[in-house]
């Protein structure tokens, strides 16, 4: 098959050993993500498989109906809003999805609090520039950890958490409350009482219609001139501008973001990147090496086993 891998970064795929898995096949690695329709159209024509980074990159129905040769779409992790998956069923795209790992994600929402709390890039940089000692970090132990959305990766952040001495509470559906009680977790008294008490305040839910622009303008200037906001889900979750709002107006005092509306960031052009108190990462969360192997050997290993016994013409969306 003729096959194209989508918005590899680092050109890491080449890398792995689950690069094996594609042995045979007319593979082209794509380092950048194209924006305009057109542009990706031009450029994937002639392809019979895509294999996809996560959302990197958005496959409208207008687009795959441009796309003939089309037979198959390997998903790294589950298909998500940046697919069609209607159309494709409709033109007979085959949707291969995988699966993924909460650690890699979990651990880089720890690193990033570990990093806001203790002024960690600060102290660095200023250390680089010859300075010594110039802010004064906070420690975890004793200090609440707020929670909103308890799934996979909020389960593990609260471990962390509880490993680190903190008090850990939860807020989300029910669902969620359930979960963090049963890990032996508080549920928050409310909502507000989650943005109000937490000194760390991580976010942990996928995006959907309902849950974009879930945090609030008003839920932000709850949080305490000295608390730090985490995203590592998506950036959607919260309000438009509010973020930097908030954190420009003191509550909450840090912020640290691995998600942006926009990815990639290019060129520095985004407002948290212009606040000193704001960590920003470029959408680190899933990958490492160890999650790469997982993502891409369940998205390779799928996308052999097509091509291996390929249905007769196009078949609707798995």
């Amino acid at each position: 098959m003729k096959i194209a891998i989508l918005d590899d970064y680092q050109d890491a795929c080449r890398t792995l050993d689950c690069w094996t898995m594609l042995a045979g096949h007319n593979v082209t690695v794509f380092r950048d993500t194209l924006k305009d329709e057109d542009a990706l159209v031009a450029r994937l024509k002639d392809f019979e498989a895509l294999v996809l980074i996560r959302e990197r990159t958005r496959l409208t129905g207008a687009v795959l109906e441009r796309l003939p040769k089309l037979r198959a779409l390997s998903q790294t992790g589950k298909a998500g809003p940046h697919i069609d998956v209607a159309a494709c069923g409709r033109l007979g795209i085959a949707v291969l999805e995988g699966s993924g790992s909460p650690y890699a994600t979990a651990e880089l929402t720890w690193g990033l609090v570990l990093a806001s709390m203790r002024r960690i890039p600060q102290e660095v940089e200023n250390l680089r520039k010859g300075g010594w000692q110039q802010t004064l970090g906070r420690g975890l132990r004793g200090r609440t950890l707020g929670i909103y959305g308890f799934g996979k990766i909020g389960l593990v952040v609260a471990g962390y958490g509880k490993a680190f001495g903190m008090r850990v509470q939860a807020w989300g559906r029910e669902g969620s409350l359930e979960r963090a009680k049963a890990a032996g977790c508080e549920a928050a008294a409310s909502r507000e009482a989650l943005f109000s008490t937490s000194d760390v305040l991580t976010v942990h839910i996928r995006l959907a219609p309902e849950t974009r622009g879930l945090v609030t303008a008003q839920d932000l200037a709850l949080m305490k001139p000295d608390a730090v906001f985490v995203n590592t889900s998506r950036a959607e979750l919260v309000a438009p501008g509010a973020l930097a709002a908030g954190i420009l107006a003191g509550r909450p005092g840090f912020a640290a973001v691995d998600v942006y509306e926009e990815e990639p960031v290019q060129g520095a052009a985004h407002p948290l990147l212009a606040l000193g108190n704001a960590i920003c990462t470029p959408h680190l969360g899933y990958v490492e090496k160890d999650g790469y192997e997982l993502y891409f050997g369940a998205a390779f290993g799928n996308l052999a086993a097509f091509a291996k016994a390929p249905p007769a013409g196009k078949t609707g969306g798995a």
